[in-house]
């Protein structure tokens, strides 16, 4: 295979968004490793007690991500989100204004590899979250196991993520003055390993549990669409049935993390790597989609409501596909 060199007059700014997106790579691949591997060293070392100390922390604050996490403003306007942001580039629209008085569930499609989308636009200041949607606050949804991991828990709680635990999702959705912006990767970690360029495939015809949570608190849905999401990476093939799916699927039920086997560029070159390709993200907004408050909702109720979300979500993706490079013939899938 040729390999293809980045040329070695590279602008400092372009150098610069590399970096973040490799600091971001990282974080999601290994921070977590290196954390509990750290944290081990700790409790062999003559350091033990500030182990000790911090397990007691850790059974103390053991509630807090399902209870809304412990955000950091700074840490959510560093600079490095911007190079971040400039490196795809990453853009955040909206289709309407929302009302800071109400609680709402964003639905974000697709799930993409990394979800970088998800990551940029709701968890760092970067695209100017704030400055669209006054007065809501958001929260990105995680699977519960990161949590448990020492030291990374606190730092990814302070971008604002939070458990993906049902009472997590309550715990946003019940906020009397509303203001909560819960973000939920609809299609979960199975989608990941149908993220490839040009994919418009859905998992979400069987995934209504997000919904009877919004009919249970009165939470407003907002179908959300991240244009460019799934041309970030390659992926091996790995059609179903096949011997490399059979054993993605497995590892996902058991260890509940998808692991597709995908590959972008380098930090040096462009023919292979980790990194993603510098793609334009698109993520936008859609209009909310009112919700009845009903706390024992019938199987109909749910459908229902199911229903109406998908045709949202196809209207978000209708409407705007013709602005971001999408073919007309192009349509969403669900299965």
């Amino acid at each position: 295979m040729k390999i293809l060199f980045a040329p070695l007059n590279i602008p400092l700014r372009r150098r610069l968004q590399t970096a973040a997106v490799l600091q971001w790579v990282f974080s999601f691949l290994a921070l977590a490793q290196c954390c509990l591997a750290g944290y081990v060293l700790l409790c062999v070392s003559d350091w033990w007690v500030l182990a000790a100390l911090y397990a007691g922390w850790l059974y103390l604050d053991r509630d807090t991500p399902t209870s809304g996490g412990r955000r950091s403003e700074w840490l959510r306007n560093w600079s490095v989100w911007k190079h971040f942001r400039d490196y795809f580039p990453l853009n955040l629209i909206k289709m309407v204004d929302l009302d800071p008085g109400s609680n709402y569930i964003f639905g974000f499609h697709p799930h993409g590899v990394l979800v970088a989308g998800g990551f940029g636009n709701f968890c760092t200041e970067a695209s100017g979250f704030s400055s669209l949607f006054p007065g809501l606050t958001p929260y990105l949804l995680m699977l519960p196991f990161w949590f448990r991991v020492p030291f990374f828990r606190d730092y990814i709680m302070c971008g604002g993520l939070v458990s993906s635990e049902k009472a997590s999702l309550s715990y946003l959705l019940s906020a009397p003055r509303g203001g909560n912006v819960a973000v939920v990767a609809i299609g979960g970690a199975p989608e990941a390993l149908d993220a490839r360029p040009g994919a418009l495939t859905l998992q979400i015809l069987h995934r209504k549990g997000f919904i009877k949570l919004a009919l249970k608190h009165g939470a407003q849905l907002v179908p959300v669409f991240s244009f460019g999401e799934n041309e970030l990476f390659d992926q091996m093939t790995n059609p179903a049935g096949s011997p490399l799916r059979w054993l993605q699927d497995h590892l996902q039920r058991l260890m509940g993390v998808a692991l597709p086997m995908f590959t972008g560029r380098g930090v040096f070159q462009y023919s292979f790597g980790l990194l993603p390709y510098r793609e334009p993200i698109h993520t936008v907004v859609g209009r909310p989609i009112p919700v009845v408050q009903t706390p024992s909702p019938t199987k109909d109720d749910i459908d229902c409501l199911h229903s109406l979300y998908l045709e949202g979500l196809t209207t978000v993706f209708e409407d705007n596909k013709d602005n971001y490079g999408i073919a007309p013939d192009k349509h969403l899938h669900f299965i």
